[in-house]
């Protein structure tokens, strides 16, 4: 075989590994930005102290966290904590948010709470009970404000009854008049017994 036709076919095998090579490199790296895309960082917070949970809320909110989810009652070591798991996508930009930590033993206040909550267009994220070492419980609701999110005014009404029917009744009202069940809870009333308590949302245009 000639030497010139041999060198041709090295050169052009050469140009060929070194195409394959940046296709690779550039593969993997269009991999590794998607991997990095797609991870999510979370922070768990659990406290047994409203106050802090508070506290603890926006110092995550600062730091762009949002909320995922809240669950309340005895924790696997036994203690009586509220958990709230937050979380935040690395690839996207720190958005501030700012919580708020409605707690109350009567549905009364909380309504009154929520609704000025909602006029500053503070958005229902999730619901618990608070329970102290003492045996108090109160029923507790998790606000968030998004510095970049929707400035649309909020409405909640919250509905509490301890018979199932009245509770259909009260919901089938509210539905007509637009509002949206966001969740529901079993508190305890004053007297002791317990009730269910409905957290209910309509924007105001």
């Amino acid at each position: 075989m000639p030497a010139q036709a041999c060198a041709g076919r090295v050169a052009c095998h050469t140009r060929g590994m070194k195409t394959f090579l940046v296709i690779a490199v550039c593969g993997l790296g269009f991999m590794q930005t998607c991997l990095a895309a797609d991870k999510i960082e979370y922070r768990l917070l659990a406290t047994s102290k409203t106050s802090t949970m508070e506290k603890e809320l926006n110092e995550a909110g600062e730091a762009g966290y949002s909320m995922v989810s809240v669950m309340g009652g005895e924790t696997a070591f036994g203690g009586k904590e509220v958990v709230v798991v937050m979380g935040r996508k690395a690839s996207d930009p720190v958005s501030r948010r700012h919580f708020k930590l409605l707690a109350t033993s009567k549905t009364s206040t909380l309504e009154k709470e929520l609704r000025a909550a909602g006029a500053e267009s503070f958005e229902y994220r999730g619901e618990t009970v608070f329970e102290s070492a003492f045996g108090g419980k109160e029923v507790s609701v998790i606000l968030e404000q998004s510095s970049g999110g929707s400035q649309k005014k909020i409405d909640y009404r919250v509905l509490s009854t301890s018979k199932t029917s009245t509770l259909q009744k009260e919901l089938q009202a509210a539905g007509a008049e637009g509002y949206e069940c966001l969740g529901m809870m079993v508190g305890k009333t004053a007297m002791g017994g317990a009730e269910t308590i409905s957290i209910l949302r309509k924007y105001l245009d």
